[in-house]
């Protein structure tokens, strides 16, 4: 029987990213020359949750993972946090692959947009393992060549070298292969996509783009394949390497609602708490103008005072948000998830107040202690 281990190996794990109405879905299809995936001429997302397909194209075992279009309006953002954790699962351990899918028309500060959202979703280093794809080649000018076109925008330009000069055209209306000109034909437009692909994985030393958020998804797949497979014993490692990632999304879910609340209440409490170490400092030096000090930090003003605000705020929210997954590691539900959480940032930001107001009071008492001296 085929291993999950060598299924994983030998397919190459892609993901097309872009904002809606792009043709991610139809670059797929083109990609599998197959109607794989559903699409429309409306400029609304036809791919309402990341979905990836399996085929073999030109010998090469290729899975496409298509997401959902960035600054989808109809999704809110817990929506598309969701079908974004759907994608690191689906390309779990990691994609070999990212196809940047842009139309051929202006570039506004939407695609900026959506470049940056890569950073933020994966990282820079995603870019070292991606491709810029345009679809509707059939819109350039006769003649005109894909570099041609990028060079006539500087964030074109600039997203083209960050992705190493990798840069493809998609010709939607010349589906037929045997066009007077071959360079526009899907047949070789492909083929020439998918060397770049392969020459991707080449120059990543075979490997595939990899994060602490990967690498998590894919221990808890794996997990879940152990459980159950010592449930059940007829399934395929196909089949068991699916349900292995339905159960794993559950428990991811449940805990990122952990770790959001603990984040949120973290940078909140964050900031009381610095509130009250600051508070009682100056209580202790009786500094002058205490109210007007007090204000500047209630405020987040300039100054120390600000700067520790604004501080406490990041760390707590780290502290927070780390609390919170841990305490939402036995729970059921998202709910369950959420309580779990908010306890368990609450219960720290207390313990933090008591200790710093114990501490000055003691510094406090301390200095007040006046030794007397046998004469």
């Amino acid at each position: 029987m085929l291993s999950c281990f060598s299924l994983l190996v030998d397919t190459r794990r892609v993901v097309l990213l872009g904002k809606t109405g792009t043709g991610k879905s139809s670059l797929a299809n083109t990609i599998f020359g197959d109607t794989v995936f559903k699409t429309s001429g409306s400029p609304k997302s036809q791919t309402r949750i990341c979905k990836a397909e399996s085929r073999s194209v030109n010998g090469r075992s290729i899975t496409l993972i298509d997401t959902p279009g960035f600054f989808d309006t109809e999704k809110t953002e817990e929506q598309q946090k969701k079908e974004m954790l759907k994608c690191v699962l689906e390309c779990a351990p990691g994609p070999h692959a990212f196809l940047i899918v842009l139309k051929v028309e202006r570039y506004t500060d939407q695609e900026e947009a959506v470049v940056r959202q890569i950073s933020q979703y994966f990282s820079a280093e995603a870019f070292r393992y991606a491709a810029v794809v345009f679809t509707h080649g059939d819109q350039l000018d006769e003649g005109e060549k894909i570099h041609n076109f990028v060079n006539q925008s500087k964030g074109l330009r600039d997203l083209v070298e960050k992705c190493g000069g990798r840069c493809h055209v998609i010709d939607n209306r010349y589906c037929n292969n045997n066009q007077q000109d071959p360079f526009r034909s899907n047949k070789f437009q492909v083929a020439q996509l998918l060397c770049t692909i392969d020459k991707i994985i080449k120059d990543n030393n075979g490997g595939c783009y990899s994060s602490e958020l990967l690498d998590a998804a894919e221990r808890e797949i794996q997990q879940e394949e152990e459980r159950i497979r010592q449930s059940s014993r007829n399934m395929s490692e196909r089949e068991i390497r699916e349900k292995a990632k339905i159960g794993a999304f559950k428990r991811f879910w449940i805990r990122f609602a952990g770790v959001t609340t603990g984040a949120f209440l973290g940078a909140f409490l964050g900031v009381l708490v610095a509130g009250t170490v600051i508070y009682y400092a100056l209580m202790q030096l009786k500094l002058q103008h205490l109210a007007a000090i007090a204000g500047m930090v209630v405020a987040g003003g300039l100054g120390p005072a600000g700067m520790v605000l604004r501080t406490s705020a990041a760390v707590g929210a780290v502290i927070g948000g780390v609390t919170g997954y841990y305490a939402a590691e036995e729970a059921e539900t998202v709910d369950e998830a959420v309580d779990k959480a908010a306890g368990a940032v609450f219960n720290i930001a207390k313990a933090f107040t008591c200790k710093a107001k114990k501490g000055t009071e003691d510094a406090e008492n301390h200095a007040s202690f006046t030794p007397s001296y046998s004469t």
